[in-house]
């Protein structure tokens, strides 16, 4: 049997870096709207369409993850589960440390492009939102509060409304090992059992904990997040006419798994 011969470097041309990473699409998405150009509106739409490539890649992981706790014991995989939140830990660590970057603009710079960007927000971010509802906090009036989304947006929306969420996932684990899972209550017992008793219930705990890293870093960053607004437009209201800092500062108590960090008193 003949073997197929690869050819590394750059003979033939089949296939170039630009090329593979669609550089020439990728590099022409920065389009400003200031007139004259505001020096660091480029860095503002690098910072959020780098946001939105990293959000993407933590769908990508997180509903890998659920996946592989979800189903059968056959079909469950949750070495690659744990292996996986790893990953999204580290994601989510740099999602935080990007602030900084974007922190090296002045309210001033900011100012000279805010009002092109009016009525567009970060609020109207999809995948975001998505990424939400997959971890376990749905709350359907958000998609009803969205505006210009696009039909596709709207059932990528709806679908993640509907389908298991990680923390839907974590459950399944609990039953297939042995542990009851049937309302809240049994939950955090379950839990508790894996905490005292982690030799023999290794796995469940180690995910539980993966889930509650992955709920502090995105905690996180929404705390970083919110100061950074207050530093860049003090009390003004959101281009997309919310409250700007007030409302973000209303989304830091949110949790996605409150069971886990109730466990914390009752150890």
């Amino acid at each position: 049997m003949s073997e197929t011969f690869v050819s590394f470097g750059e003979q033939g041309a089949q296939l170039t870096y630009g090329s593979y990473l669609r550089l020439p699409q990728l590099l022409d998405s920065q389009h400003l709207e200031s007139d004259p150009p505001a020096h660091d509106e480029l860095l503002f739409i690098t910072i959020h369409q780098v946001y939105e490539l990293w959000f993407k890649q933590l769908l990508h992981e997180v509903a890998a993850a659920r996946d592989a706790m979800s189903g059968s014991v056959e079909g469950r995989t949750l070495w690659w589960a744990q292996h996986l939140l790893a990953r999204v830990h580290v994601i989510e660590r740099i999602l935080v440390q990007q602030v900084d970057v974007l922190e090296t603009m002045t309210p001033q710079d900011f100012l000279e492009f805010r009002q092109r960007l009016a009525p567009a927000s970060g609020f109207q971010s999809v995948q975001f939102r998505e990424l939400e509802f997959l971890s376990g906090a749905k709350d359907p009036s958000y998609v009803e509060k969205f505006r210009g989304l696009t039909e596709q947006e709207q059932a990528r929306l709806a679908r993640r409304l509907e389908e298991p969420s990680l923390w839907d996932a974590f459950v399944d684990v609990l039953r297939a090992e042995g542990l009851p899972a049937e309302n809240d209550e049994q939950i955090s017992q379950s839990v508790r059992t894996a905490a005292h008793d982690r030799s023999q219930h290794a796995v469940v705990w180690a995910l539980a904990e993966a889930l509650l890293q992955h709920d502090e870093l995105a905690a996180s960053w929404r705390a970083r997040h919110v100061v950074m607004v207050e530093r860049m437009i003090g009390a003004k209201s959101g281009t997309g006419g919310s409250s700007g800092a007030g409302y973000l500062r209303s989304r830091l108590p949110l949790q996605y798994y409150p069971l886990l960090w109730q466990l914390r008193s009752e150890l």
